[in-house]
C-alpha cells in the first residue's frame, strides 16, 4: 500500500491510465541499478528517484570534477572533491526520501559485476567506454538481467534495450549487444568525451529517456526498445530507429555460444 505522502507524491503518474496505482507500486518493488553517475547516469537517476524506483543503486569510483558540472547535473559546485556516489545520495535524498539509495564506490569489473548486477531487477549503462559497455552487457545476459544501453556522442546519441536472455513473440531468441556491434572499436579510433567535447542538455536528454524507458520496462506499457535501437543527431534535432535482429553467430546467445562467463575480461 501507497502511504497517504507518496499517494499525492506521485498523484501525476497515479492518473495515467498506463500506471495507476498498481503500476506505481511496480515501481516501489522494483530494484534499478545505474552504471556510472556522470553525463548519463546523473539525468536518469534524478528522474528514477523522482518516479519512485524503491531501490535504486550505482556504481562510480570516480570523484566530481569542475568539468563534470557542464552536464552531470546530479553534482553540484560544492561537490568538486567528493565521490559521485556520495554526491548522487545527498541529492537523491533531498528530492525523495522514500527510495532506498545504494551507492557502491568502486569501478565495476569482471570480478565484481555479476554480483552488483546480481542484486537488482534491471540494469542502465550509462558508461563511457567501450570495455566496460561490453562487459556490462555480456554480464546481463549471462545474469538474465534486462539491460538499458546509452551512448553518447558530441552531438549524436543512442538508445536500446536489452533482454537476450528471453525469447520474443515469434519464439526467437532477443539479440544482444553484440549482436547490434560484434566488436569494439579499436582504441584510440573514437575520441573520448575529454578530447572531443560533448554537448551538456544533449546529455541530459538521453539520460532522461533512459529513465523513462526504465520506467516503461517496469510498469509494462507501450513498445519497449528492444530490437530496435534510437539515435538522435542534435545537430539537425533528428530522430531515427534502427530495427536489428539476433546474430545466429553471436557469442552470447548463438547457436554456438563461446563466452560462458566474464573470464576474457579478467
Amino acid at each position: 500500500m501507497l502511504s497517504g505522502e507518496e499517494l499525492e507524491r506521485y498523484a501525476r503518474h497515479i492518473v495515467l491510465r498506463e500506471v495507476g496505482g498498481p503500476g506505481q507500486a511496480k515501481l516501489r518493488a522494483a530494484k534499478v541499478l545505474v552504471i556510472g553517475a556522470g553525463g548519463l547516469g546523473a539525468p536518469a537517476l534524478m528522474y528514477l528517484a523522482a518516479a519512485g524506483i524503491g531501490t535504486l543503486g550505482v556504481v562510480d569510483d570516480d570523484e566530481v570534477s569542475l568539468s563534470n558540472l557542464q552536464r552531470q547535473i546530479i553534482h553540484a559546485t560544492p561537490d568538486v572533491g567528493l565521490l559521485k556516489v556520495d554526491s548522487a545520495a545527498a541529492k537523491i535524498q533531498a528530492l525523495n526520501p522514500h527510495v532506498n539509495f545504494i551507492g557502491h564506490g568502486e569501478r565495476l569489473t569482471a570480478a565484481n559485476a555479476m554480483a552488483l548486477i546480481g542484486g537488482y531487477d534491471l540494469v542502465l549503462d550509462g558508461s563511457d567506454n567501450f570495455t566496460t559497455r561490453y562487459l556490462v552487457s555480456d554480464a546481463c545476459c549471462l545474469a538474465g538481467k534486462p539491460l538499458i544501453s546509452a551512448a553518447l556522442g558530441t552531438f549524436d546519441a543512442s538508445l536500446t534495450t536489452l533482454r537476450p536472455h528471453e525469447r520474443n513473440d515469434k519464439g526467437q531468441l532477443n539479440p544482444t549487444y553484440r549482436c547490434l556491434f560484434p566488436e569494439a572499436p579499436p582504441p584510440g579510433t573514437v575520441p573520448s568525451c575529454q578530447e572531443a567535447g560533448v554537448m551538456g542538455a544533449l546529455a541530459g536528454m538521453i539520460g532522461s529517456m533512459m529513465a523513462l524507458e526504465a520506467i516503461r520496462e517496469i510498469v509494462g506499457f507501450g513498445e519497449g526498445l528492444v530490437g530496435r535501437l534510437l539515435m538522435i543527431d542534435a545537430r539537425s534535432m533528428r530522430f531515427e530507429t534502427l530495427r536489428y535482429a539476433r546474430d545466429p553467430d553471436n557469442p552470447l546467445n548463438g547457436e554456438a555460444p563461446t563466452i560462458v562467463d566474464l573470464s576474457a575480461y579478467r
